[in-house]
Order: structure tokens, then C-alpha cells, then sequence
């Protein structure tokens, strides 16, 4: 991609008087200066014949970049194979639903240790990610917020490498709950980035695929979103070092206040 765009995840909220779809969510976003939206396909794929249409006519209208982020019912290392079939079924409905709306990755956790070593854990991911049908639609592996979540950077970055289909999403907000608390200030996003610039090079960092709100956690890791201005993540640390990387791609903002905080972020992107 050529520049760095923000957007959210799922519908606005605007002032409180209209209810969204997603149509009207796109062009209400794109009214305040936003450019992108994370589809939430987590309880079910919600693009459907029906109102495919119109939400692609409106994506095309204002320039929109659509993602889409996928079930929470996502197990490639589940215990049961025909658990870990389910898994692979939910996530190639949801690339058939995002696939209408031309939008551009989903984005997914891949799973849980249970009891298995990490290393097992991780062949088996690879196993499964490999059986995943390309269709034009990145898969973007998310790094996860707990400890007992598949997920870490490293982890991903390995699959990144050996999955072509697969491409990185980093959520700066998980890594800092499962580190309760580990990214303090700018050294610690820059040695993220640097990781990727050094390990998957120049590329991914010209079309990366971010997540940042703020969070509540505790040593076992993320309890749930915060608004920014609640949260002791360090956003302004942050954004230095993507600009500081000449990062390119997309920033989804996941929290309570939604586009607040969305503009809250560009806008101090642009104030770098």
C-alpha cells in the first residue's frame, strides 16, 4: 500500500441518534475523515446475498478499505480433528463473505495450547493453515492478549514465513496484556518492528495490518477494551515508531469509543 490509512472495528456510534449498518457506517465514517472498517464476522459471517450489493457499492464510492475479522470459535489446534475441520470451515465462510464486498484480509487467532508443547501446537496450526484454499483474500494471523492463546509474535512471523497465504497482524495491545504490561515506551515497538523488518522484510511493513485500543489486563493477561484515555497503553510511543518505520497499511482501532478514538489516533499520527 502507499500510505497508512485508520479506521474501525465494527459500526460507529456516532452522536447517538441513528443506528448503522454497514453501508451507512462506511459513508458516515468516510464523512469524518476515516478510511477503513473491520467487518465483524465473529458470532457469524453477516455479508450475505441480501445486502452484499449496497455494501460494496458504498465500499467502491468512497475509496474504503474493508477488512474483516473472523470467529471466535477458531481452533486449528483443537483436541478433536473434527473440531479443527469446523475451524477451517468458519474461516474459509467468512474469506466467501468478505470475497463479495472485494474487501482485502481477514484476520483471526489461530487457537489454543490446550495440552500440547508449543512446538507441537504449532505444527498442527501449520498443518491446517496450509489446507486453506487462497482466494485472492490474505489471511492475517493476530497476535493474541493471554497466555494460553497461540499467538505470539515470534510464533506468527515463523508462519508468515512458512505459509505464503498468510500475512501478519499485529495487535501492539495484546502484545502489551500478555506481557501485563510490557510495552512501556518507543524502544519496545521499535524492537516489534524491527523483528518484522528483519524477519519477513521491507514488504510487510509496507502493507501491515494493525490493531490498537486500549486495554485492561492482569498477569494472566487481556480482560477486555478500554477506551485510550482509560488505558495505560502508551498510543503516542507507539504511532512515533510506526511513522518512525515509514509503516504503510492499516490501523483498526478496537475499543468502546470507536471512531473517537480512531480520530484520536490519526490525528496525533498526523501531529508527529
Amino acid at each position: 500500500m502507499d500510505r497508512l490509512l485508520f479506521g474501525i472495528s465494527g459500526l460507529p456510534i456516532g452522536d447517538g441518534s441513528r443506528r448503522f449498518d454497514y453501508a451507512s457506517g462506511i459513508e458516515y465514517i468516510k464523512s469524518i475523515g476515516l478510511d477503513a472498517m473491520e467487518l465483524l464476522f465473529v458470532r457469524n459471517v453477516n455479508v450475505t446475498d441480501k445486502n452484499k450489493h449496497i455494501i460494496l457499492k458504498t465500499k467502491l464510492d468512497n475509496e474504503f478499505y474493508l477488512s474483516a475479522h473472523g470467529s471466535h470459535y477458531i481452533n486449528l489446534n483443537a483436541d478433536e480433528t473434527e473440531k479443527q475441520e469446523q475451524s477451517l470451515e468458519r474461516i474459509i465462510k467468512a474469506v466467501e463473505g468478505l470475497s463479495k464486498v472485494e474487501g482485502r484480509s481477514l484476520i483471526f487467532h489461530l487457537g489454543f495450547y490446550l495440552k500440547d508443547s508449543k512446538k507441537d501446537a504449532y505444527n498442527t496450526i501449520k498443518k491446517n493453515l496450509l489446507k486453506l484454499p487462497y482466494k485472492g483474500i490474505d489471511y492475517r494471523l493476530e497476535t493474541t492478549g493471554k497466555g494460553t492463546q497461540f499467538g505470539t509474535l515470534e510464533e506468527l512471523v515463523s508462519l508468515c514465513q512458512e505459509v505464503e497465504s498468510c500475512k501478519l497482524c499485529i495487535d501492539f495491545s495484546h502484545i502489551h496484556a500478555r506481557g501485563n504490561g510490557s510495552l512501556k515506551g518507543y524502544d519496545e515497538f521499535t524492537k516489534i518492528l524491527e523483528y518484522v523488518l528483519n524477519n519477513l522484510g521491507r514488504v510487510a511493513l509496507d502493507d501491515l495490518h494493525i490493531h490498537i485500543g486500549g486495554i485492561n489486563y492482569n498477569e494472566k493477561g487481556e480482560k477486555n477494551h478500554l477506551s485510550l484515555l482509560e488505558s495505560d497503553f502508551n498510543y503516542i510511543e507507539c504511532l512515533k515508531a510506526i511513522k518512525d518505520f515509514n509503516v504503510k497499511g492499516c490501523i483498526i482501532l478496537e475499543g468502546p469509543l470507536v471512531e473517537k478514538d480512531a480520530l484520536l489516533l490519526k490525528n496525533t499520527y498526523e501531529q508527529i
